[in-house]
């Protein structure tokens, strides 16, 4: 089956550090796959590189044949949607959040829809209406995440979502991501250092330290 995306010899830099080194990824239309590896080995960094938010040292991104570069951001990341650890939050309420990807496709917000997505996630109706300086860091990452869910992306990334929930809260996401990559068929990248959600992934892309090399093979068949 031919790649959704690929990175081919990625190499990223800076000064004199060398944080990636000839990083050989493959991702198959509806591939759940976890990207692992020791601290520091720049696994947050290949996530961004992917996602359009900072640009390579060497190599390149290729997003269903074409070369990331040559496709307008606003473009490539509606259809390449990521989620990251620590959720920028913007305007004041929850709803604010999740009725933003409505308002820039220019299309009026579903609340309806809205709530029953908190609900999903275990957030009451109420939620909605929620300040964000009143959420914790475990509602702020959900909230974060039904966000990147309101118009499904062809690929999900996800830095460390979970980091911040207990394992219940943990279990359903994972539950909800795996169930929407079986029925929606979407492609799912997902860092994590969490062993738990390792065991039970599709495929396991290992990062070395850095600057090491990583190639295909590397790929583990969870």
């Amino acid at each position: 089956m031919k790649d959704i995306l690929r990175v081919d010899q990625l190499g990223y830099r800076i000064d004199n550090t060398t944080i990636l080194h000839n990083i050989n990824v493959g991702l198959q239309k509806g591939q759940f796959a976890l990207i692992t590896g020791p601290s520091g080995c720049g696994k947050s960094t290949l996530l961004k590189i992917i996602a359009s938010l900072i640009t390579p040292t060497s190599g390149s991104v290729i997003f269903e044949g074409q070369d990331i570069k040559n496709i307008s951001p606003e473009t490539y990341r509606q259809q390449v949607s990521y989620c990251a650890q620590t959720p920028a939050l913007f305007g004041d309420t929850v709803y604010d959040n999740l009725a933003f990807p409505w308002q820039i496709r220019r299309q009026k917000p579903d609340e309806a829809k809205l709530i029953d997505d908190l609900s999903r996630f275990s957030l009451p109706a109420e939620t909605l209406k929620k300040s964000i300086n009143e959420l914790s860091g475990g509602e702020k990452q959900r909230v974060s995440l039904i966000r990147n869910l309101q118009f499904l992306p062809k690929i999900l990334l996800l830095d460390e979502i979970t980091s911040a929930l207990d394992e219940s809260n943990k279990q359903q996401v994972n539950e909800i991501i795996h169930r929407m990559v079986a029925q929606e068929n979407i492609s799912v990248l997902w860092v994590t250092h969490d062993e738990n959600e390792i065991r039970h992934a599709d495929d396991v892309i290992r990062l070395p330290a850095n600057g090491a090399e990583i190639k295909e093979a590397e790929h583990e068949r969870a």
